[in-house]
């Protein structure tokens, strides 16, 4: 099987380089711009910080520099107008944030109406064409409906995130986030980045199938079986990157109870061995399962027994916890929090859960400590076996074999490729670099 294609320059990834050129490619910057003004106003109207209203006196524009207090320092220096048709209350940090989070679900949005346009007529130009060229328009409902999903769901769900739902997928409270603001902005500019980068995966690796970017006619694309298998990867590849963005982010809700300079070191150490090593894990196995595999296999001997190592650290701690006195310092995991809410004492490391007992602990401990602790366990003991299960949702470009000459059925056009039989290899027989989603 022939590596995956290049996907670029990590510059060109991470500046969303072939989102917006296939934007501006589609004439669709107008449509673009029209979403996002849609939905900054609409923000703005829900958010409070454009009131409507019929007011007496003239206008009047401030520059507010901080409060009394000394707080908020996020939201500082803001702009106050105040005129005859309402208010517009504009500060700084949640501003940047709106503005951010309104331009992402614009690319979304317009993003998502082009894949679905160029994927019914995909499949109305395969219709009554041979079977290679019916198996290709056939990968547009399972891989192009997912960025479409991911576009018009994934970016808005996260701009529209109540701050109930991010607390709770965070680790916190309701009251903590309501006083400490500036990181709902935070996860919500996360979460549509990450959306938005898996939708510029998807649209390198996949967009010539639609015809949305130069299409190497040396190879075919194969795509994989939707079958039970295909769907309890994907299942655990969403799984995986929505409990890894969650996790990474709940470090910075610690953040805002106690300050990272004044931090001890049992608390850097559990917010770098156990948040974002298996959240970084999980993150970019989501996102590049042959990627992950192939760095984990390339690496020098001693170098990659270090990282195994420290993925076996990360996910013991995060899963079983750590002994006493360390779980009293902030060190702690599952096992510590399992056996707090069953009443064990705390001189044997018991801690008390954030959440009483009930659906939130339940997904909170199922998804963030049991799922990415056992997962980073697992990957650093036996990478090949851990990952075998996302090779099932990635399919394979193997080299296009010349059409035999004749007439076309149809009045069509020859069949250029032709798709090779037998089963596709599983991801731990990959060698591609990065093969995107």
């Amino acid at each position: 099987m022939s590596e995956a294609p290049t996907l670029g320059t990590p510059l060109s990834l991470l500046t969303l380089a072939e989102t917006r050129r296939y934007i501006r490619r589609s004439h669709a910057i107008m449509m673009t711009v029209t979403f996002v003004l849609l939905y900054a106003l609409g923000s703005m109207v829900i958010g409070g910080m454009l009131i409507l209203a019929n007011l007496t006196g003239g206008t009047v524009v401030q520059i507010v520099w901080g409060n009394g207090l000394g707080t908020d320092f996020w939201n500082y220096p803001g702009l106050l107008i105040i005129a005859p048709w309402g208010i517009v209350d504009l500060p700084m940090f949640a501003t940047v944030s709106m503005v951010f989070v309104s331009i992402g679900v614009g690319m979304g949005m317009s993003v998502a109406v082009l894949l679905g346009v160029a994927m019914v007529r995909s499949r109305r130009a395969s219709l009554g064409r041979p079977a290679s060229v019916g198996s290709i328009a056939g990968l547009t409902p399972a891989m192009i409906a997912l960025v479409t999903l991911g576009a018009c769901c994934s970016t808005t769900a996260a701009a529209t995130a109540g701050v109930g739902i991010v607390a709770h997928a965070s680790g916190t409270t309701t009251t903590n986030l309501l006083v400490n603001t500036w990181y709902l902005g935070v996860f919500q500019m996360a979460v549509m980045y990450v959306a938005l980068f898996a939708q510029e995966l998807v649209l390198r690796v996949y967009g010539g199938i639609l015809g949305l970017s130069g299409r190497d006619a040396s190879r075919i694309y194969v795509a994989p079986p939707v079958d039970r298998r295909y769907v309890a990867g994907i299942l655990l590849r969403v799984a995986l990157m929505v409990g890894g963005i969650t996790w990474s982010l709940a470090m910075l809700v610690d953040w805002t109870t106690t300050g990272p300079f004044s931090a001890s070191a049992a608390l850097w150490t559990r917010w770098i061995l156990e948040h974002q090593v298996p959240a970084f894990l999980a993150i970019l196995v989501a996102l590049f399962p042959n990627g992950t595999f192939a760095v984990l296999r390339d690496l020098a001997r001693y170098p990659g027994l270090a990282v195994r190592a420290l993925l076996v650290a990360g996910g013991l701690l995060l899963l079983v916890g750590a002994p006493p006195p360390l779980a009293g310092w902030g060190l702690e995991g599952f096992g510590n929090e399992l056996m707090g809410a069953l009443g064990l004492p705390v001189a044997w490391g018991a801690v008390a859960p954030v959440y009483p007992l009930g659906w939130t602990l339940a997904v909170r401990w199922g998804l963030q400590y049991v799922l990415l602790g056992a997962f980073a366990i697992s990957v650093g003991i036996a990478p090949r076996l851990a990952l075998r299960p996302l090779g099932w949702t990635v399919g394979q470009f193997v080299p296009a074999k010349p059409a035999a000459a004749g007439p076309a059925p149809h009045g069509l056009a020859p069949t250029p490729t032709e798709p090779p039989a037998g089963p596709r290899e599983p991801v731990s027989s990959v060698g591609a670099v990065a093969d995107g989603p």
